[in-house]
């Protein structure tokens, strides 16, 4: 099995509302779109099997199968575990998590066949599943990792112990851990969770880096403002230098797919934010000074 390939880009280009995108259906449209990201040095796509009800991967397969030589170039991260309502087949038709084996499994070989890759480079569960028989799941990823299907594996929206017990049960090493983390939601740095991760040798990913719109238009907007003229960066791009300042460099997932908006926060993916300038715009995120 080879190695987990690391995860060194600026940000994800989280893949979430690719189906909520008509312009970019059609398979050599974005085919022409990953080319243009992947030559600008963005090669990590984040996934799940919930976006669009597989429609996200889909697509995004149809356009590997397009031009099949950017099928080597590109690096997938998705998740599954989270079975929506209308997916339920039981007649209570319910929302629930699901991390039994069978499903695991299945969800891997889903996922391979709907994006056309060998190998996904990250397959994480979306959600922990209070049902979760740890040594069985466990058993599973490995399983997954040694044959090839997946060369990382991790979790997302996990708590410690809820990842540790988990870990417990397998042979290989948890990778990556995706967390929600802004300055509209930075619980997780009070709270232990985040140095937890750390201190297990998780690599963080954090979705909802601007808090779905909230971290721009919340209590720090004034400051991200002007902060962001001084420094010659956009408010957006600033507010990722933010996360990026911490132990760890937590890697955002962006969810536009707006070309101008890609381009933009990566050339404000240089800045390198000084620690009172950190402190200010949590400040003003929060409302208060630290104690």
């Amino acid at each position: 099995m080879s190695a987990a390939a690391p995860i060194a880009a600026p940000f994800l280009l989280g893949m979430m509302r690719l189906h909520e995108v008509p312009e970019l259906h059609a398979p050599a449209r974005l085919a022409d779109w990953l080319e243009a990201r992947l030559d600008e040095g963005l090669a990590w796509f984040d996934h799940a099997d919930i976006y669009g009800d597989g429609q996200g991967e889909a697509l995004f397969g149809a356009a590997l199968r397009a031009r099949p030589a950017l099928a080597r170039r590109v690096r997938i991260v998705t998740k599954a575990s989270i079975v929506t309502r209308e997916r339920d087949a039981s007649p209570l038709a319910v929302k629930h998590y699901d991390s039994s084996p069978a499903y695991l499994t299945a969800a891997i070989d889903r996922a391979l066949a709907r994006l056309g890759v060998e190998r996904l480079d990250h397959f994480l569960l979306h959600r922990p599943d209070p049902l979760m028989d740890a040594e069985a799941t466990g058993r599973a990823l490995d399983d997954a990792l040694a044959a090839g299907k997946i060369g990382a594996a991790g979790v997302s929206n996990f708590l410690p112990e809820q990842w540790r017990r988990l870990q417990a049960a397998m042979h290989q090493r948890l990778a990556t851990h995706q967390l929600q983390l802004s300055l509209d939601h930075a619980q997780p740095l009070f709270d232990g969770s985040y140095d937890a991760l750390l201190a297990d040798g998780l690599a963080p990913l954090a979705w909802s880096p601007l808090g779905g719109g909230r971290v721009m238009t919340g209590p720090a907007r004034p400051t991200l403002l002007a902060l962001a003229a001084e420094r010659g960066v956009s408010p957006a791009g600033l507010a990722l230098a933010w996360l990026r300042a911490l132990p760890g460099q937590p890697r955002p997932v962006i969810g536009s797919l707006r070309v101008e908006r890609i381009v933009t926060l990566q050339a404000d993916a240089g800045l390198a934010l000084d620690r009172p300038a950190w402190y200010a715009l949590l400040e003003a995120a929060r409302g208060h000074e630290v104690a």
